[in-house]
């Protein structure tokens, strides 16, 4: 029966509200809202949250982007931000913490809105507001949940726009000297789930020639192909 429990949702957002309205507030869609308005009580939705969280959670994310890639140009950081933080990528981060099952919906959208990306992108926002708001507008409490969930997408976001592409370099190096095909093996892999990091090797004819890991297969690709350039001294 919907909504869940918001117990369970509070284990996931790694903090325990002083104030269990504005987690409420923050569930609360609009449709919801104001088929109460029309029988008399007062309902608040989360629109006024979804506002503030949009801000927050684009501080957070761009202190973490900063602080992760100090040797990125600011192009490139916006580059990884602007793909981090939109509605299919807040969706997905929703839905890893299943939040459409706590929202509070009118008759309308009841039936298809608990997987209605724009609902989710717009929830996951007010509940970003309502944590920072209810730990005494910490930013702290706020990237505890947050960065263990959208870590993977900063870094696949970061490989999308990386400055230099090692990998099309080594290629174009090798075809030019009429060397054989190159590889890349995936030699290890470890860590939890949602936070692996894996060791690639780049052969050229059963040869090693470089090596690199990464928290992607293709971030760790990119490092082993800049091993390879720098031992073929290639700049």
């Amino acid at each position: 029966m919907y909504p869940l429990s918001i117990d369970t949702l509070e284990k996931a957002l790694m903090h325990s509200f002083k104030d269990k309205n504005i987690l409420i507030t923050a569930l609360t869609h609009s449709s919801y809202a104001n088929e109460n308005k029309m029988s008399g009580k007062v309902c608040l939705c989360n629109e006024r949250l979804e506002f503030l969280g949009d801000s927050v959670l684009s501080l957070v994310v761009s202190e973490y982007i900063y602080d992760k890639f100090a040797d990125r140009p600011e192009g490139e950081l916006t580059k990884i931000r602007a793909q981090v933080v939109c509605t299919r990528s807040l969706s997905k981060l929703a839905k890893k913490i299943s939040l459409g099952d706590y929202l509070y919906l009118g008759k309308g959208e009841s039936a298809n809105g608990r997987n209605k990306d724009t609902i989710l992108e717009n929830a996951f926002e007010a509940i970003v507001a309502a944590v920072y708001l209810d730990a005494g507008h910490s930013k702290e409490a706020v990237a505890k949940f947050l960065i263990p969930l959208i870590a993977n997408e900063i870094d696949e976001a970061s490989i999308d726009h990386m400055a230099y592409d090692y990998k099309t370099s080594l290629q174009q190096f090798v075809q030019a000297n009429g060397k054989d095909k190159i590889q890349y093996i995936l030699v290890n892999e470890y860590g939890p789930d949602h936070q692996k990091t894996f060791e690639i090797e780049v052969r050229l004819n059963s040869n090693v020639v470089g090596k690199g890991t990464g928290k992607t297969k293709r971030e760790a690709e990119q490092f082993a192909a800049k091993e390879a350039l720098d031992l073929f001294g290639v700049k």
